[in-house]
């Protein structure tokens, strides 16, 4: 299966994938190679936010009442050891593009690489699909903690 078959979207521009895999240690040696890749620290700001966003929609859907609760469940949800298992259900580990030392590394089954590149897919979506389809792929990756969101 390949990330996107996995994520339930289908990019309109590949580029924006790619960049949102693409870790910072890569894009600065291709750079030194004079290769043009540009790495995916844009994308997990905006992919952030967006997460934010549909997570508060969605606890707010599912009952919780109180700002309190919803920013304690809003971040537990969004705790680095839940996204990088998260993204590790999605198999992105296996598509990250990676530095020379952080394959040495193993950086693509870090908790942290896992969760940061989650992120920055989620902004690629956006930006690829508008906030609609981010919030299916939110949707879609959440699916276990709000089994009722339509």
């Amino acid at each position: 299966m390949s990330l996107e078959q996995n994520l339930g979207y289908f990019f309109f521009d590949k580029r924006l994938l790619n960049r949102a895999l693409t870790r910072k240690a890569y894009a600065l040696e291709q750079k030194q190679q004079n290769q043009i890749h540009e790495d995916q620290e844009i994308y997990r700001t905006l992919g952030d936010s967006v997460l934010k966003t549909v997570l508060t929609e969605f606890l707010v859907r599912s009952g919780c009442n109180s700002r309190q609760e919803i920013t304690t469940r809003r971040i537990e949800l969004e705790r680095e050891e839940n996204l990088a298992q998260l993204g590790k259900v999605l198999e992105i580990g296996l598509f990250i593009k990676l530095g020379v030392g952080e394959k040495k590394m193993r950086a693509n089954e870090q908790p942290y690489v896992l969760a940061e590149t989650l992120e920055a897919i989620i902004g690629a979506v956006y930006l690829d699909g508008g906030f609609s389809n981010a919030r299916g792929v939110v949707k879609k990756i959440f699916q276990n903690d709000f089994p009722d969101e339509v």
